[in-house]
Formats: structure tokens, C-alpha cells, sequence
């Protein structure tokens, strides 16, 4: 059985890329998204494929909410185990639950003196 194409040792061809001329054994194929692609450029104009273009092609799980969660219903404020507070109604402390929790969003404000001196 013959061979039905030549060795190609001394052939001639042109990067897809920039355009100039580099012996065809050179030039090397063009990966995107993991699919060789028939487009040859030379070692210059060579990249590898672009991991970023990979996204979605594998699962990924990971996990953020927790199935049926429980709020942390703790009422001696010495624990301090989560230490939130309700911050709306516009401002300042709001306690729906009637939990007796400590605020520290009470707005609090003063006003001093201004003092004009013409000279």
C-alpha cells in the first residue's frame, strides 16, 4: 500500500495568522474551546487554549445554602454566638420578634455652637 501524500519535508506555507511564510512542518494547529481547529499558525502566533473559554463544559458543585435553616434564636446577650441586629424602620432598631436584643443603631445626634467673628 502506497503512501498518498508526499513527506513534505521542504514545503512552504503560510501562517493563517499573520501571514508570513514558514516551512509547513512548523506551523502548528489552533486549540479553542478544547476542538482543534483547522486553522495552522506559526510558533510566533501559537497560544494554547484559553481556560476561560472552558467554563460550563464541566460540572462544578458547590454548594451555598443550607437546606431548611433555623435562625439562631439565642436571648442571653452575654453568648454572643450571632450578634445581628435589625437596622430599618428608617433607622434604628425594630424588634419584631420581641427578642430583647442590644442596638447599637440608634441614631444619635447634637448640636454645638457656631461662633462669627467680623474683623
Amino acid at each position: 500500500m502506497s503512501n498518498r501524500f508526499s513527506s513534505g519535508r521542504h514545503t512552504i506555507a503560510e501562517c493563517d495568522r499573520c501571514g508570513f511564510r514558514y516551512k509547513l512542518k512548523e506551523l502548528k494547529p489552533l486549540t479553542i474551546k478544547n476542538n482543534v481547529v483547522n486553522i495552522f499558525v506559526c510558533p510566533i502566533c501559537w497560544e494554547k487554549d484559553q481556560p476561560q473559554l472552558s467554563l460550563g463544559l464541566y460540572p462544578v458543585e458547590d454548594p451555598q445554602a443550607v437546606r431548611n435553616p433555623r435562625p439562631d434564636l439565642t436571648r442571653f446577650p452575654s453568648s454572643k454566638s450571632r450578634n445581628f441586629q435589625y437596622g430599618f424602620n428608617p433607622v434604628g432598631f425594630a424588634d419584631p420578634l420581641e427578642l430583647g436584643l442590644p442596638n447599637s443603631l440608634v441614631a444619635s445626634t447634637g448640636v454645638g455652637n457656631v461662633v462669627i467673628e467680623i474683623s
